[in-house]
């Protein structure tokens, strides 16, 4: 954009730390979701074989952005691929979104069949193996929980494992119920806790998701302000053709055209926009189009 300025992707350095990160929380939910099928399978517990499918999804979610992670790491831009692929970390926080929808629909509509005709349970297992599921949840939180504030790829996957961590502890809390009392549709109670949890929370990463791919301006950005900046610079007597979208996290793109009196410096013009880009809205990578206002052709564009 102009002169004297480079186009720097300072978010690749904070990939490699995701990347590592996310293989740890992998390893660690993987290594456990199927001590954890099996026992609810055997003790009979809808809890905790909901909470186990969830750390399933976990499994697939952790993986799908790790996959993500690299690729947009390791392959450069070039060819067809002008950005490279840093957008396959939103279709990954995508593609989570949905496993989760399945995962909650499927928990709520077998947890409402088992309140009609309900299943013995075995408490004991089930207190045991969930008390050892908040743990692993856990060291993963604590794995991601940097990475969840600067990537939506890594937040789809922190989203996923806490809330797999407030599922175990509504299966702690439901098995030392059933344990006291007997009641077994606690199970199926806490089934349905647990998948009307999950819903809202998905429902706000799917839109965070669909933003981005839908290109709308960053939440962050206020496109009027960023309009009535660029108006103010000396000699710019019209902007148009402003937009705003985010290519993936920490990655927000402009581009503009700018319209100015004949003989305004054209470089003077570049470095203010530049500056108001980058301070007052964190834009750091965006194109600048200078044009004198006896230039002809940008007026045929209709969108």
């Amino acid at each position: 954009m102009g002169h004297g300025h480079a186009h720097g992707h300072g978010a690749d350095a904070s990939r490699a730390g995701h990347r590592h990160r996310l293989a740890g929380a992998l390893a660690l939910t993987l290594g456990f979701v199927g001590v954890e099928a099996a026992v609810a399978v055997l003790g009979g517990s809808l809890a905790l074989l909901s909470d186990a499918g969830h750390m399933l999804t976990d499994s697939l979610g952790l993986a799908m952005a790790l996959t993500a992670v690299t690729l947009a790491g390791r392959v450069g831009r070039g060819g067809r691929f002008t950005y490279g692929l840093y957008r396959v970390e939103v279709l990954a926080a995508l593609a989570n979104a949905v496993l989760l929808f399945a995962v909650a629909g499927y928990v709520l509509w077998e947890a409402f069949q088992r309140l009609r005709e309900p299943v013995e349970v075995a408490a004991a297992p089930m207190l045991l193996t969930a008390g050892v599921g908040l743990a692993v949840n856990a060291a993963a939180l604590g794995l991601l929980r940097a990475g969840a504030a600067q990537s939506i790829n890594v937040k789809a996957a922190y989203l996923e494992v806490f809330a797999d961590a407030v599922g175990s502890v509504a299966v702690l809390a439901g098995a030392a119920v059933i344990a006291v009392t007997g009641w077994t549709w606690v199970d199926s109670a806490v089934g349905v806790g647990i998948g009307l949890f999950i819903l809202p929370r998905v429902m706000r990463l799917a839109r965070q998701a669909l933003d981005v791919l839908v290109q709308a301006a960053p939440a962050s950005v206020d496109p009027a302000a960023v309009r009535g900046d660029l108006a103010s610079i000396p000699g710019v007597v019209e902007v148009h053709d402003l937009h705003l979208w985010t290519l993936t996290s920490q990655m927000e793109v402009a581009t503009v055209h700018l319209a100015v009196q004949p003989g305004t410096d054209s470089h003077a013009v570049l470095d203010q926009a530049r500056e108001i880009f980058q301070t007052r809205h964190g834009i750091t990578h965006a194109t600048v189009q200078v044009e004198p206002t006896d230039h002809k052709g940008c007026d045929q564009l209709h969108w």
